[in-house]
């Protein structure tokens, strides 16, 4: 994996996260407080979760590109960003490809080949 696949690796973690508590989290505390109080927050939350879906998105595609991923694992991704609470399990195995990535790319540098 080179230097460019695994910063485009660790921007999609990085709004991973963030993008799956935002509907959780966001959309639906502003949709009480609404109806618990004269604040209506629905709306600005509304936008912030979709600049981070949109962001998501952005992210995903250059991934796609860059890691050359098939369009089934590139679905995937899509649908756990759907999901709520789907992009703290896509963080997950983001993590675990990160990390094998950075372990094959040393094993290539020292000139270690798989038995």
């Amino acid at each position: 994996m080179d230097i460019k696949t695994a910063t485009a690796l660790h921007r999609l973690r990085l709004v991973s996260v963030p993008e799956a508590l935002s509907f959780p989290a966001l959309l639906i505390f502003g949709s009480l407080l609404s109806r618990i109080s004269d604040i209506d927050l629905v709306m600005p939350l509304g936008v912030l979760h979709a600049v981070l879906f949109l962001l998501y998105l952005l992210m995903l595609a250059v991934v796609w590109i860059r890691a050359k991923w098939s369009v089934k694992k590139v679905a995937l991704f899509f649908v756990l960003a759907v999901l709520p609470f789907g992009g703290l399990y896509g963080d997950k195995i983001l993590k675990r490809d990160e990390r094998d990535g950075v372990i094959a790319s040393r094993a290539r540098k020292a000139g270690v080949t798989a038995a």
